[in-house]
C-alpha cells in the first residue's frame, strides 16, 4: 500500500463535510400536505394567504392581513407542526420589543394525551417562565379572535389558527415573532420545552408585505458549521492520520527513515491549528448562548484542547524530552502514549456529542463523520493485516531460535528487538522503539 492512499480515501469522505454545512436548504414554500389543509383552503379563499416554511422544529406559518379604519392592522395566521407524540403543545405569538421569548405575547394550544380535543389559550411570557415558575392563561394585551386548535389524524399536523388585531405600535414590517414545540403539559399549562438547538433558535423578524426574514440564528448557525469542519477535520481526521503515520511508517512495515517524523508531525500540527480554530468558535458560541450550556461537550472539548496543546507543545520543546538513556524516559513514554491515546478516545466521542446537539439537521453530518471513521479503520485494518502478514513470513524464512524476550512481541517490537539482540542491549522492544524524535500522540 502506497503512503499517499490513506489521504487520498479520507478526502473522499471530507468532501460531504461542506454539503452538510452549506449544502442547499428545501425551498421556503409550504409542503402540499399543508397548503391542503382546510384551514390554510379557508384563509386563501377568503384573502390571498402567503406560507412559508419556519427554519426550525418542522413548523409551517401562513398569514394574510388588512389595515383597518382605526390605524390597526388584522393579522389572520395559521402555524403548525407534525406532533410526534401523544400529546404537547404549540406555541407562536408576537413580541412587540425584540425577538425573544420572555416578553412575547403568545397564543398556546395544548394537546391532551387522552385523545380528546385539544385546546388553546392566550398566554404571558415573562422572565419567571424562564425560571420554571408555572405559566398560566392570560391577558396578552391584544384583541385575539377566533382561536382554534387542531389535530389534523391524517397527516399528523398539530395547528393553531387565530385572528390578531395588533396596534400601530406593532411594525409589520419588522414584526417580532417566536414559536416553539413542548411535549409535555399538565392541565392547562405547558411544561418546559426540549433544550435543543432548534428550540432556542426559533425567533425570527419577519416583513408581512413581502415575506423576507431576518433570523436571529442565522449567522450562529453559520459559525456552528464552521465549527463542525474544523473539528472535523482537524482533531477527528488529521490527529488519527498522525498517529498511523508514527505507527506503520516509522519503523515496520515501512521504514520511511526521517520522513516519516516530517509527515507525523506536519498531520499533528496542522490538526491542532484547525482544531484550535474550531475550538476558539466552540467558546465564542458558548459566550453567546447566554440562556444554555452543552456541558458535556463543552468539559470533552477543553480536555482536547489542553491534551493537544500538551503533545505539541513537548515536540516544540526537545530539550525538556529525556534522551533513550534516560532513567525516566519510561515514565515519559507513558506519559506521551496516555494523552495520545486518551484524545483519540475522546475526540470521537464529544465530534458526536456536537452532532446529536444539531439534531434532527444532523443526518449528514453523522452519516459524513461515519464515513470518516469507517475509512481510517480500513486503512489501519489493511495496514495490521499486511504487517502481521510480512512479519510470519519473515519469520517462517528464518532459522533462527526465539528467545523469551522476543516471543509473542509485535512487529514492531520484534523487528526492534532483532537490533537489540545484535548489539546486546538490555532495554525492551517497546522501550528501544523510542528514538530521538518521539511522534506527537498514540505511536
Amino acid at each position: 500500500m502506497q503512503s499517499s492512499t490513506l489521504p487520498v480515501i479520507v478526502i473522499l469522505a471530507l468532501f460531504s463535510l461542506p454539503y452538510a454545512a452549506f449544502g442547499s436548504k428545501s425551498s421556503h414554500l409550504c409542503s402540499d400536505d399543508f397548503l391542503h389543509l382546510e384551514a390554510y383552503v379557508g384563509m386563501n379563499e377568503r384573502q390571498s394567504t402567503s406560507c412559508r416554511k419556519l427554519t426550525t422544529l418542522q413548523a409551517q406559518f401562513a398569514w394574510n392581513f388588512y389595515r383597518t379604519s382605526h390605524n390597526q392592522t388584522q393579522v389572520n395566521i395559521l402555524i403548525g407542526t407534525k406532533m410526534i407524540t401523544d400529546a404537547g403543545w404549540l406555541a407562536w405569538g408576537v413580541n412587540p420589543d425584540l425577538p425573544q421569548m420572555v416578553g412575547t405575547r403568545a397564543i398556546i394550544a395544548i394537546k391532551p394525551p387522552n385523545g380528546s380535543s385539544p385546546f388553546v389559550n392566550t398566554y404571558n411570557i415573562t422572565k419567571d417562565t424562564k425560571l420554571y415558575c408555572s405559566i398560566q392563561p392570560s391577558d396578552i394585551g391584544l384583541r385575539v379572535q377566533n382561536k382554534t386548535a387542531q389535530h389534523i389524524t391524517g397527516t399528523g399536523f398539530f395547528t393553531i389558527s387565530a385572528t390578531l388585531i395588533l396596534p400601530e405600535s406593532y411594525n409589520i414590517s419588522r414584526l417580532n415573532h417566536v414559536w416553539q414545540v413542548g411535549y409535555v403539559a399538565e392541565g392547562f399549562e405547558p411544561m418546559v420545552h426540549s433544550k435543543t438547538l432548534q428550540n432556542f433558535d426559533s425567533r425570527e423578524i419577519l416583513d408581512l408585505n413581502t415575506g423576507q426574514c431576518q433570523n436571529i440564528g442565522h449567522n450562529r448557525r453559520r459559525l456552528r458549521k464552521i465549527h463542525g469542519i474544523l473539528n472535523i477535520i482537524g482533531w477527528g481526521t488529521l490527529m488519527p492520520i498522525g498517529v498511523i503515520i508514527a505507527r506503520y511508517f516509522r519503523l515496520y512495515p515501512f521504514k520511511l527513515e526521517s520522513w516519516w517524523f516530517t509527515f507525523h508531525y506536519s498531520c499533528q500540527a496542522l490538526g491542532y491549528i484547525l482544531g484550535s480554530f474550531g475550538w476558539g468558535l466552540g467558546l465564542l458560541l458558548g459566550h453567546e448562548s447566554k440562556y444554555y450550556t452543552f456541558y458535556t461537550h463543552r468539559v470533552l472539548g477543553i480536555c482536547i484542547f489542553g491534551f493537544a496543546t500538551l503533545q505539541v507543545t513537548q515536540m516544540l520543546a526537545f530539550r525538556l524530552k529525556p534522551t533513550k538513556d534516560d532513567e525516566y524516559r519510561k515514565h515519559w513514554n507513558v506519559y506521551h502514549h496516555f494523552l495520545g491515546y486518551s484524545l483519540l478516545v475522546m475526540i470521537p466521542v464529544n465530534i458526536y456529542q456536537g452532532i446529536q446537539i444539531l439534531k434532527p439537521d444532523n443526518t449528514t453530518w453523522k452519516w459524513a463523520y461515519n464515513g470518516i471513521l469507517v475509512l481510517l479503520a480500513m486503512v489501519v485494518l489493511a495496514l495490521e493485516v499486511y504487517t502481521w502478514t510480512k512479519f510470519l513470513y519473515q519469520r517462517k524464512g528464518q532459522a533462527r531460535q526465539k528467545t523469551g524476550q522476543g516471543s509473542g512481541t509485535s512487529p514492531q517490537a520484534d523487528q526492534t528487538q532483532q537490533k537489540t539482540d545484535n548489539k546486546g542491549s538490555a532495554t525492551s522492544p517497546q522501550t528501544d522503539q523510542d528514538t530521538s524524535k518521539q511522534p506527537i500522540s498514540g505511536s
